[in-house]
């Protein structure tokens, strides 16, 4: 598989369980979901905004990549968050309404990379301050990797709160080799 499919592959899963979290969240009542669960970013709703903060900052780093990605260009609306743990979201409804637009904004842009694209490199600063220089590929791992990561945070305490996420393997989404 070529290393742009397969990130556009991570961007197909990302949407599918992003669905699946909010669908299950929308079963909670509004307290389930912001109860002091003792996660890192304290709650459900705390971890899915954070999830919406985190995704926000890389896009907007992708998106200053001189290649200037036109799949990026719509986030210059979205105000760029200043804390990994802000709350820009207090609202299920509104946080579900701006990660469906960054999802299609991340099929978009995965359904656009190349090659070239991936193995270019990617200066940003981190929030710390510090600049950096990573491979575009490498970065995109990590980038899906963390929602991977707080994903599962998220299905552990909606679980704790008694709503069940359901089937959650990357493998699913993948296509079956004995039907090509």
């Amino acid at each position: 598989m070529p290393m742009h499919s397969h990130y556009a592959l991570l961007a197909d899963y990302n949407q599918w369980m992003n669905r699946k979290l909010y669908d299950a969240a929308a079963k909670l009542p509004h307290e389930a979901l912001i109860a002091d669960r003792g996660a890192f970013f304290k709650s459900i709703l705390g971890t899915l905004n954070h999830l919406v903060v985190a995704d926000t900052i890389w896009l907007k780093r992708f998106r200053a990549h001189p290649s200037h990605p036109e799949a990026l260009a719509s986030l210059g609306d979205i105000p760029t968050p200043s804390a990994l743990d802000a709350m820009p979201y207090p609202d299920l409804a509104q946080l579900r309404q701006q990660r469906e637009r960054l999802d299609q904004i991340i099929l978009a842009w995965t359904d656009s990379l190349d090659e070239a694209m991936l193995g270019s490199a990617l200066d940003y600063t981190s929030m710390q301050g510090v600049a950096a220089r990573r491979v575009v590929s490498d970065v995109l791992a990590h980038f899906f990797n963390h929602q991977t990561h707080h994903r599962g945070q998220v299905t552990t305490l909606l679980s704790q709160a008694g709503a069940d996420v359901g089937v959650t393997d990357l493998l699913v989404r993948t296509p079956n080799a004995l039907d090509s």
